[in-house]
């Protein structure tokens, strides 16, 4: 029931920025989802419920800081994916990164070394981060959509999944109070998020987007030190060093080399100014949308997997 209160939030609190932004995004409503693009939706709708409940359920035994953490396994997840199912390029700082991440979750997923007892709760906020790895790189599929409108199939899609799931358990929210202060929870750390990491995704790839990301578990951390102020286990001393050391890797990492751009007409919201878009409407440094056309071009410069990048290597 929280993880579909707080997908709601994030679809109704993005629709009021929609509604209210209305006169500046005229042409970028017209960017509707075309019917082949609908399993991807769909995918995206049924992992990001599951990341979602995952999470909620590994809280209840996880420490919050400790699930921040663990929430760091998505950039793994997402380069790992993107690597070998989406066969974008990942550089040799985040080959570095993938194990340090990986070993650090699976320190803080060990309750008792001693006796290799797993902990339940861990490995279900890790099924979250897998989750959301995959879902990640539907998501970039979709990036060059209207961003605003990517939130909210998300947000009201698994809103309604999760509510679903949490009717057939027999889920109620146990303080109608509880209600508000979920969704606008939902709004600040869902929808907005969500916004801004698929603005990101257009123009970074999913890869380059989840390693940058990976900064947000050590703002959690911090928030849960100074909220609950409890002791922290040993293991979550052992695990921070690592854990910052790929973190590093993977926002340090870079990709330049000589590629070629072949001729191509799409359509997407873009701005002018980069050497990608130089076609010739009328003066405007504003975003807009239309379609337009690439002609061939080579060149050299630090790029990322995003729509214009898409090149085998």
């Amino acid at each position: 029931m929280l993880a579909a209160l707080i997908y709601f939030g994030a679809g109704i609190g993005i629709s009021l920025v929609k509604a209210a932004n209305r006169h500046r995004m005229r042409a970028g409503e017209t960017q509707r989802i075309a019917k082949k693009e609908i399993p991807v939706v769909l995918l995206i709708v049924a992992l990001d419920t599951v990341a979602a409940v995952s999470l909620m359920a590994g809280l209840k035994t996880v420490s919050a800081e400790s699930a921040s953490l663990l929430g760091n396994f998505e950039t793994a997840a997402t380069a790992l994916a993107a690597r070998f199912l989406f066969r974008e390029p990942i550089g040799v700082r985040l080959w570095i990164a993938i194990p340090l991440i990986t070993v650090s979750s699976i320190i803080l997923s060990v309750n008792d070394i001693g006796g290799l007892t797993i902990s339940v709760g861990a490995l279900l906020v890790l099924l979250s981060a897998i989750s959301w790895g995959f879902e990640n790189n539907c998501t970039k599929r979709l990036a060059v959509k209207y961003p605003l409108a990517v939130v909210m199939i998300k947000g009201f899609g698994s809103g309604c999944c999760a509510l679903a799931a949490a009717l057939a358990l027999g889920e109620t929210p146990n303080s109608f109070y509880a209600i508000p202060i979920a969704l606008l929870l939902g709004f600040l750390s869902y929808g907005l998020s969500i916004f801004f990491y698929v603005s990101a995704q257009r123009t970074l790839g999913a890869s380059k987007t989840g390693t940058l990301y990976a900064t947000a578990p050590f703002a959690g951390v911090a928030a849960s030190i100074l909220i609950f102020q409890q002791p922290l286990m040993a293991s979550f001393f052992a695990v921070l060093p690592i854990m910052l050391a790929g973190t590093l890797f993977a926002v340090l990492d870079k990709h330049r080399h000589v590629h070629t751009h072949e001729p191509i007409t799409h359509t997407h919201t873009h701005s002018h100014g980069d050497s990608h878009h130089d076609h010739s409407h009328g003066t405007t440094d504003d975003k807009h949308w239309h379609p337009h056309r690439h002609q061939m071009q080579t060149h050299s410069h630090d790029h990322r997997a995003d729509s214009h990048h898409d090149h085998a290597h």
